[in-house]
């Protein structure tokens, strides 16, 4: 039987729960804030291994995201290849290798440093196609040069002869214009340009032989989009340049552009409000534009940084160099792009992701949200795969099929884009007072505090993300809304002076979150 004591020592086992004060009013189950989604990191796996080390070693180095320097490598690899290979996937379907792709990152996140060392490799395959063709281009002026001279000298010729020779030396001065009209001056090759207007645009992509890659750490390209200079959203080029139809420009005193199959590729890293500022580009997405990007969100690693990491090895950088180099070098000379194709097995992958990337794009699926993306996303995953092909076999790819082990890598990038992609237009879609209230939420859990003023939560917060004291409004409307705040009655007024700030109750679930 048990003792008085024994039933002392089993109630103290158990104190009374106090965490809520019994004269106050109970408090209901609070609705859960839509919360941000676990995105999974860049799979650097999936990329050769000179590649993926050199993404790793640089993340390292410059303390970043691997996702900045994963996504800038699958870029570089599309500036050098993009326009001159196509994969044929099955019968018709075939998809150039040009890739869009776009990191958000906030600033202070060492975006310029980790550009600069994964296109350093790629501006020196430029310089090297420049010098290597300037001799083509002396010669091709200097041609180009007497070869007008002389048509110009055998018209004024023809001009001032005598009726009986008008017609023979007419026909001669024509047929030395048109043999002039057709030398054709090549113009100094460029692999890669950044702040560039859409007429520029297409005027470097008629030069170029139809390609050419915009990378930039910045986002000033989509402010140029959005009509910087135009007045007026102008994102022709940038659609046709992503999927490869046929351009044509005509403009007065000019002579017509035509480029048959554009391949633009852009490697872009913007800060996070850029990607909601795009979505309100007039067209940007009832036209395909937001849908033709593949995004990327990494955690910010500012504030937790190793300030003495391990430096990009030697050999490491070396062997980027030259692989990258040597592709660029290798396919500047293609003019009809290199047809690569699937094996059995790659087929088998890529059917079978189709499949599930169908099962999922139907009205309440989990794709279907971002139908418009995600029915590009089996095009991007081909395109994927074709760059690793070349970064795998080299000056061999061209007669080797991409393999089931390439195809499955490419899949790998593939799931990661499509995470980070129904984040992206989850934001764009959101209502901007969901983020300040997630940011007061996660504020208030990490303090536990069962009461609050107003002004005392203005004070405790960045004045980058709050400003004025009145943007917190709409995030505690929303707060108190799904029942996570409750605002207490304001005491009557004593004289003049300022109010009283509001002070607010927390639900239970902050000071107690088990």
């Amino acid at each position: 039987m048990s003792t008085p004591a024994d039933l002392a020592d089993l109630w103290a086992a158990f104190p009374p729960d106090t965490s809520t004060d019994p004269g106050e009013p109970v408090w209901d189950e609070p609705v859960p804030l839509s919360p941000r989604r676990e995105l999974p990191p860049f799979p650097i796996s999936a990329l050769p291994g000179w590649l993926g080390g050199m993404v790793a070693a640089v993340a390292e180095e410059t303390q970043t995201p691997v996702d900045l320097a994963g996504c800038l490598g699958l870029s570089v690899l599309a500036a050098a290849a993009g326009g001159r290979a196509v994969v044929s996937v099955r019968g018709r379907w075939r998809e150039p290798v040009n890739l869009y792709t776009a990191v958000a990152l906030p600033p202070g996140n060492r975006k310029s440093a980790v550009f600069s060392l994964m296109t350093t490799p790629l501006m020196g395959a430029e310089k090297a196609l420049v010098e290597s063709s300037t001799a083509a281009r002396a010669e091709a002026e200097t041609t180009a040069r007497l070869a007008k001279a002389a048509a110009d000298k055998a018209a004024a010729k023809a001009a001032n002869a005598d009726p009986e020779t008008r017609d023979a030396l007419t026909a001669e001065a024509i047929s030395l214009a048109q043999a002039a009209e057709d030398i054709k001056v090549p113009a100094k090759p460029q692999l890669v340009a950044d702040d560039v207007t859409p007429e520029n645009l297409a005027t470097l992509l008629a030069e170029q032989e139809g390609r050419l890659a915009v990378l930039s750490p910045e986002g000033g390209i989509f402010d140029i989009i959005a009509g910087r200079y135009s007045g007026a959203p102008n994102m022709e080029i940038f659609l046709k340049g992503h999927a490869g139809d046929m351009v044509r420009v005509n403009r007065q005193g000019r002579d017509a552009q035509y480029i048959e199959q554009p391949a633009v590729t852009m490697g872009l890293a913007v800060q996070p409000e850029v990607l909601d500022s795009i979505g309100q580009i007039k067209g940007a997405d009832g036209r395909g534009l937001l849908a033709r990007f593949l995004y990327a969100l990494p955690d910010s690693l500012v504030g937790r940084r190793n300030l003495t990491p391990d430096l990009i090895p030697e050999e490491v950088a070396d062997t980027y160099t030259r692989q990258l180099g040597a592709l660029a070098m290798d396919l500047a000379g293609w003019t009809d792009p290199a047809i690569l194709t699937l094996s059995p097995e790659a087929d088998a992958v890529m059917l079978a992701y189709q499949k599930v990337t169908e099962s999922r794009i139907g009205k309440g699926g989990p794709l279907a949200p971002i139908v418009k993306w995600a029915s590009k996303r089996d095009g991007a995953v081909a395109r994927i795969a074709g760059l690793l092909h070349l970064a795998t076999h080299g000056q061999d790819a061209m007669r080797l099929p991409i393999d089931a082990a390439t195809m499955t890598a490419a899949t790998e990038l593939g799931d990661y884009f499509t995470t980070h992609a129904l984040q992206v237009f989850d934001a764009m879609a959101a209502d901007p007072a969901h983020d300040a209230a997630r940011h007061i939420h996660t504020h208030l859990g990490s303090r536990r505090t069962n009461s609050f003023t107003k002004r005392e939560l203005f004070r405790q917060l960045p004045r980058s993300e709050f400003p004025a004291m009145a943007d917190l409004d709409p995030a505690l409307n929303l707060l108190e809304e799904h029942g996570w705040i409750r605002r207490q009655p304001q005491p009557p007024r004593t004289g003049r002076g300022r109010p009283p700030s509001p002070r607010y109750d927390t639900h239970p679930r902050y000071t107690h979150p088990s």
